[in-house]
């Protein structure tokens, strides 16, 4: 049977994000298929973002794991992808997710926006943003403060080469979570210097997920996967030998 890691970036980003992450996971386990897809409109999966909603991007993964011929996968979201991994599951099902890792995700309450559940200065500065259909990424500045405090100077280059437009819809669709699998595990991975999601509000979105099974913080900003590719890979690939494949059918409601 052949497992399938599945990495889904978040807002702004692009599937290249992860590639630091991917080296050190064939590092540790090269024969490990690794999947870092690109979300609608982004570099190698041309769309018009000003269409892309969480409907889209689901239907996107989907398409990219069938064609990667994953017979089980662990999905992986960081950020703004935590809006988009729930529906993936929802429509493999609980045979064929072996596990769920959500790295400072983006986790509103059932039924509420990204945006309707930003906090402080962030929910203002998003909000005005999202007027527009499509919106241009984050001023260098503000980029920085946000996802790079603490990494080298290099990282941080590289992390603001690699942002992009991204949809409005992302932040202000509302979420659905009823149809994800509950016998599916569910990891969180904390970033304990977070700007963008800080450590309380990821606390209250554990809460908001539901069934979260382990929890584990790395010392690390939003970008984790840039900062700290070791220690994020370690725990993403614990998650592939700690949960067994799925076997036969577990409950597929929540």
């Amino acid at each position: 049977m052949s497992t399938g890691i599945v990495l889904v970036h978040g807002g702004q980003h692009t599937g290249r994000c992860w590639s630091r992450t991917v080296d050190e996971l064939k590092m540790l386990q090269p024969d490990l298929p690794v999947l870092a897809v690109d979300l609608p409109g982004r570099a190698t999966n041309p769309a018009d973002l000003a269409e892309v909603g969480i409907a889209e991007c689901v239907a996107s993964v989907l398409e990219d794991i069938h064609e990667a011929e994953f017979d089980d996968v662990v999905l992986v979201a960081h950020s703004m992808g935590g809006v988009t991994i729930p529906g993936v599951a929802a429509e493999l099902g609980s045979e064929r997710v072996r596990s769920m890792v959500f790295i400072a995700a983006a986790v509103p309450p059932n039924r509420w926006s990204i945006l309707e559940n930003l906090q402080g200065s962030l929910q203002g500065q998003v909000g005005e943003r999202v007027t527009s259909r499509v919106t241009e990424p984050f001023p260098r500045e503000m980029a920085t403060e946000l996802f790079c405090n603490g990494m080298t100077d290099e990282q941080t280059e590289f992390t603001l080469s690699e942002l992009c437009a991204e949809s409005s819809r992302l932040a202000t669709e509302r979420v659905d979570r009823s149809a994800m699998p509950q016998g599916v595990p569910r990891v969180w991975v904390l970033t304990g210097h977070d700007r963008a999601m800080p450590p309380a509000q990821q606390r209250q979105h554990i809460d908001n997920l539901g069934g979260v099974s382990e929890v584990v913080e790395i010392e690390s900003c939003h970008d984790v996967m840039i900062s700290e590719p070791a220690a994020l890979a370690r725990v993403v690939l614990e998650c592939v030998e700690h949960y067994p494949a799925p076997s036969g059918k577990r409950d597929s409601q929540t």
